[in-house]
């Protein structure tokens, strides 16, 4: 069994009725060695947009992302075909911090007419790591107040998806004994009964240049 943790940025929108484009996704691979999680493989790549092909200085300064990596990106659909590659045959979770980037996932599946069987497991680590400080959804807490929480320092840059996965995947990895997991499949799921696609990714581009090292590192 794998424990895929992801984490995606998106364009930074004015107007909240129009769908951001998913512009970056980073996710860590974690497999359970005898009750022991370690980090076995990384997962990185830009998106080209598909709605708002011009980056705006906005979501450059919040998430770092500029016009030129998006570009020279893949296509949603092409990034779906090789992050599914790369999550593999094994039976898997899927994490991350919070429901917003599985909301976004589905919506840009629907709109590219990708099936959705792929995601499947899907966990909330964000509420789950709430729960257990004895809150609830109303209460719930950001990644670098929980890293605090728990003494976990942050590496690398906020807003950008391979270190927040990276650094979710530390806490995920300490609150692990603690955690009950869902098991789900977004296709079987009502709310998410359309099809699905999206758009692209680099996965040359490294912008977390210690990963190298960190993938070594016991966390």
């Amino acid at each position: 069994m794998s424990y895929i943790i992801f984490d995606m940025e998106f364009t930074v929108l004015r107007k909240n009725q129009y769908m951001a484009d998913i512009l970056e996704i980073g996710a860590i691979k974690l497999i359970d060695e005898g009750g022991h999680l370690s980090m076995i493989d990384l997962f990185h790549t830009y998106v080209r947009p598909n709605n708002y092909k011009t980056i705006t200085n906005q979501t450059t300064d919040f998430t770092g992302i500029t016009q030129e990596q998006v570009n020279s990106a893949p296509t949603f659909k092409e990034v779906v075909s090789n992050f599914k590659c790369w999550l593999g045959d094994s039976p898997y979770y899927m994490c991350a911090w919070g429901p917003d980037d599985k909301q976004q996932l589905v919506r840009h599946c629907a709109l590219h007419k990708v099936e959705l069987e792929w995601i499947q497991n899907y966990n909330d680590i964000q509420l789950m790591f709430t729960r257990l400080q004895g809150g609830d959804h109303g209460q719930r807490y950001g990644l670098k107040k929980a890293l605090t929480a728990t003494e976990i320092e942050f590496l690398g840059s906020q807003h950008n998806a391979l270190d927040d996965a990276f650094n979710t995947a530390k806490l995920f990895k300490m609150i692990f004994p603690q955690l009950s997991l869902e098991e789900n499949n977004a296709a079987n799921e009502l709310r998410y009964s359309t099809s699905v696609v999206y758009s692209t990714g680099d996965e040359m581009s490294k912008p977390f240049c210690q990963l190298a090292e960190l993938l070594g590192m016991a966390i």
